[in-house]
């Protein structure tokens, strides 16, 4: 717990001081902007290129990503689109118009692969903790921690027994909630970087028994389709689908995630 609780204020810093050090690179807001307003033209090959200028200049947040998947979804892009929406989905799990879009990609593409079903818990769990994004929990964990801390000390120097009791639990009820988020937060964070995942770029990839092209193909899988990389084995990974297979492709065939 000592360590996850370490994790998340570290994470919370970078997330609080690193747009200072993105911002003194060059002017994103400017290249967004620019972004935005080719794609209000219909001119999504040049929009496209204007976002991925600055994932470039190293500022990276779920608005672009997640223009530049709708700037590649317009162009029929499907491989790309889902790469840059399952990005954003990573910075902002809770965002349902995310969420949308990456479903309405997946139904573009040829393989329709049907996830193993979790159990009610777990997926009811899994739904609760990414509600929220990382930036939102952190900032509600410190203020919860603050206004809780803030009531403690109006409970220690209040004289009248009808404002220090209220103080007291109020501030209270407030440390927990501040507590949990960051709980939650350390929670998220784990599960979205647990594993990691790649889209299948290449056409058409034949999935082999062994890492090497003379093994077996077991399976064929097709652009678009998100994997989660179990193993590495020079120029080739082991990968897992949804719905449990497990076979090898080449490293170039996917982009990770």
């Amino acid at each position: 717990m000592h360590n996850r609780l370490n994790h998340f204020f570290y994470s919370f810093i970078l997330l609080v001081i690193s747009p200072l050090f993105l911002c003194a690179k060059g002017n994103p807001e400017a290249l967004f902007a620019k972004g935005n307003s080719q794609y209000a033209k219909a001119q999504y090959k040049e929009a496209a290129q204007s976002y991925q200028e600055v994932l470039n200049d190293g500022y990276k947040s779920a608005e672009v990503y997640f223009n530049l998947g709708n700037a590649y979804y317009k162009m029929g892009e499907m491989a790309p689109a889902i790469l840059y929406y399952e990005k954003a989905y990573k910075v902002t799990p809770g965002d349902q118009e995310i969420s949308l879009n990456l479903q309405l990609a997946n139904l573009k593409i040829a393989d329709k692969i049907e996830s193993v079903p979790e159990f009610f818990l777990t997926k009811w769990w899994k739904s609760f903790f990414l509600f929220f994004s990382a930036q939102a929990l952190s900032g509600f964990a410190v203020a919860f921690l603050l206004l809780g801390f803030a009531l403690l000390i109006v409970y220690l120097f209040a004289i009248s027994i009808s404002i220090k009791k209220p103080a007291f639990y109020a501030g209270i009820i407030l440390l927990a909630l501040g507590l949990l988020s960051i709980f939650i937060v350390s929670t998220q964070n784990s599960y979205l970087n647990s594993s990691s995942q790649a889209i299948v770029f290449n056409g058409t990839v034949n999935v082999k028994s062994g890492p090497d092209d003379k093994s077996k193909t077991l399976f064929v899988i097709h652009e678009g389709t998100k994997v989660t990389i179990k193993q590495n084995d020079n120029n080739w990974i082991k990968v897992e689908l949804p719905n449990g297979n497990i076979g090898w492709v080449e490293v170039i065939a996917v982009k990770e995630i």
